[in-house]
This record gives structure tokens, C-alpha cells and sequence, in this order.
């Protein structure tokens, strides 16, 4: 069988950068290079594309940089892949495929996926559209609400907005201190805090507004924070088990996913059956509602005392590092990591009409 020729891509211009490196060094360890001739594609801090050459444990070093050629990802449908600028040649490498192993801004909100739709090439993951409405939290509660899915309560705060507008906002929609804030489009928990206090909210607004001009306010739910992942394309379906996040420190932020031991992870979540059930029938609706396609990890709060299910927000490529919940939750279902590849990037190639 023909190997399909896998571009994999990583880096990006983003507050994630780190959590890709790490994300995309856990996929090239587990894809299967008889099925795949992987192409490794980085792409700088300061955005410049790379075609990466040398060994791939210097992701994790992050001194990959040093072993690349120029290359750019060519809109040119007649390329279809990449042009690589070598020796003052230029240089035409296909691809048949991406998978973009990018998080957060200019990765996530629909910029790469918009490309690959350009070159007309297969992506994994969701297309344009559906990549930018879950990358937005905005347009994910606009979105969401109007289906039926219950969220928390919330306000927008612009940059510039003074700040009695903003308070006068939050007291008009019946939102109670403490309150999360939240960059609009930013991932990994990057510049959000919690103000308990109205005087804390100017130094929350500010750290958020370093993000991101658009900024939510959210209420704050007391729950369990669990995590349903979710794959396919016109017949999504979730995975058997849902995870618990537990942080053992007040908020679970970009440290405590990815740098250090303060968060426990417990697979299955340690709720009623009723609740994990319905999370995951939600998941599959909220996912179908917003335009994924391909994977998504649907993250919900399930209320103290309660047990009612509040959907928080949808990522639409989440974390694949060994630690991360997607991958985790459908190996529990029994699939091992190389074949959970194989499944996204069958979607991706299924969406595009594409036959290998």
C-alpha cells in the first residue's frame, strides 16, 4: 500500500507554543512509519515556517530551529503540499495530508485550516468555520445557547471599555462575585484569573486584555471539571468514559496542565453514571451545533450537590501530550495512541472525498 505523506505541524505564533512542541513529539512517536512518510513542518515564535529535519527529540529541547530548511505551506492548489527553499532552489513537496498540531491563536481559530482549504488539502480537525466559532468563547455561547445547551452565565468587556460599563454589565445579567475572566480567544487557560472582590477585576481585565482585546466574564460554578473527548465527522460519537480533572491548587491554569504534578486525572470521572451520560450526549449535540468535525475535547462543569451539566467550552484541537485527557479517554476505550491517529487522520482524508 502507498504511504500517504503526512505533513505534521507544529510551533506556531501562540501562548501554546511549548504545549505543541510537546504535543506534536508524543504524535511522532506513535505514528506508524510503514502507513505514513511523515513530513515535519515547524513553524518559529517570531512565524517562520521550517521544514525540520534533524531528530525529533529537539522538539522537546525546543532547539529543533537549528536543524531546518525554508519552507512555506503553498496556497497554490498546483502544489498541493509545500515549496522548500534549499541551496537557492525552490523545492515541491506534496502532502496529502495535515495534521496541525497547533493550540490556541493561529492555529486553532480557523487561520491554518483556512489555508489547507486553499491548497486543497485534507486537514484533521474541524474546518474554518467550526475552528473559529470554538476558538472564539463568544461565539461558542451565541452559538451553543441558541441550540439548548446550558452554559454559565457571562458578559463581554472590550478594551478601552470604562469600567462602570463593565460592572454595570455584569450586575444587569445577574452574574455574583467571585467571577472567572477569560481572553476571548486564547487556550490552555492562558490569562484567565478570578476576582473575588470588584477591586480585583481591573487587574483581571488587565491581565486578560494582554491576550486578547475581547475578554469574557463568566460566574463561578462550584463542580466537579470534567472532560468529554468526542471524534468523527456526520456521525460523531464520544468516548465510552469521561475524565476527571482534579487541581490541587485553586485555579487549573497553563502550569498545572502541562508543567508540574498539581492536577490528578481520574478516568472514569468520579460523577453519577445520569451525569456522565448525559455530558457525553451533550458533547456529541454542542458538537454537531458548532461545526466540528474530525475531534474535539467538550469540557463541562457537573455541579456540586446538583449534578446538572454546564458545558464550559469546546477545543477543538486539544492537548496530545502523555499526560492529556483526548488521548487518554479513547485509549480507555481500548484503542491504543496509533490507532487513535489513524482514526483522525482517516476522518480528515474522508472529509475530502480523498482514497488511499
Amino acid at each position: 500500500m502507498e504511504k500517504i505523506r503526512l505533513g505534521v505541524l507544529f510551533g506556531g505564533v501562540s501562548s501554546e507554543y511549548e504545549v505543541s512542541l510537546l504535543s506534536a513529539s508524543s504524535i511522532l512517536r506513535h505514528l506508524d512509519r510503514e502507513k505514513y512518510d511523515v513530513v515535519r513542518i515547524g513553524i518559529t515564535k517570531d512565524g517562520r515556517w521550517l521544514l525540520f529535519e534533524g531528530d525529533d527529540t529537539l522538539l522537546k529541547t525546543g532547539a529543533w530551529a537549528d536543524s531546518c530548511s525554508a519552507a512555506v505551506l503553498s496556497p497554490d492548489r498546483g502544489t498541493h503540499g509545500l515549496l522548500v527553499l534549499r541551496d537557492g532552489k525552490t523545492e515541491c513537496l506534496r502532502l496529502d495530508a495535515v495534521f496541525p498540531i497547533l493550540h490556541g491563536k493561529n492555529g486553532e481559530d480557523g487561520t491554518v485550516q483556512g489555508l489547507c482549504a486553499l491548497a486543497d488539502i485534507p486537514c484533521v480537525g474541524s474546518d474554518t468555520a467550526g475552528s473559529a466559532v470554538c476558538m472564539d468563547k463568544e461565539l461558542t455561547h451565541c452559538v451553543l445557547e441558541h441550540n439548548g445547551v446550558r452554559m454559565a452565565k457571562w458578559v463581554r468587556a472590550l478594551k478601552g471599555e470604562p469600567l462602570d460599563t463593565v460592572w454595570r454589565r455584569i450586575e444587569e445579567a445577574g452574574i455574583s462575585l467571585p467571577l472567572f475572566i477569560k481572553p476571548a480567544r486564547s487556550g490552555s487557560s492562558v490569562g484567565v484569573s478570578k476576582a473575588r472582590t470588584r477591586e480585583e477585576l481591573p487587574a483581571a481585565l488587565e491581565t486578560a486584555f494582554r491576550e486578547d482585546e475581547k475578554v469574557l466574564i463568566e460566574e463561578t460554578l462550584s463542580g466537579a471539571e470534567v472532560e468529554c473527548a468526542v471524534m468523527g465527522n456526520g456521525d460523531p460519537f464520544a468516548a465510552g468514559a469521561v475524565g476527571e480533572i482534579e487541581p490541587l491548587r485553586e485555579l487549573y491554569d497553563y502550569e498545572g496542565k502541562y508543567c508540574d504534578d498539581t492536577t490528578a486525572l481520574h478516568i472514569p470521572a468520579r460523577i453519577p453514571e445520569a451525569a456522565a451520560r448525559q455530558m457525553r450526549e451533550t458533547a456529541v449535540r454542542a458538537y454537531r451545533a458548532a461545526g466540528c468535525r474530525g475531534l474535539s475535547r467538550v469540557d463541562f462543569f457537573v455541579l456540586h450537590g446538583t449534578h446538572e451539566v454546564v458545558l464550559n467550552e469546546i477545543n477543538t484541537l486539544p492537548g496530545f501530550t502523555d499526560i492529556s485527557m483526548y488521548p487518554k479517554l479513547f485509549c480507555h476505550d481500548g484503542l491504543s495512541y496509533g490507532e487513535l491517529l489513524d482514526r483522525l487522520i482517516g476522518f480528515a482524508l474522508e472529509s475530502e472525498g480523498a482514497s488511499f
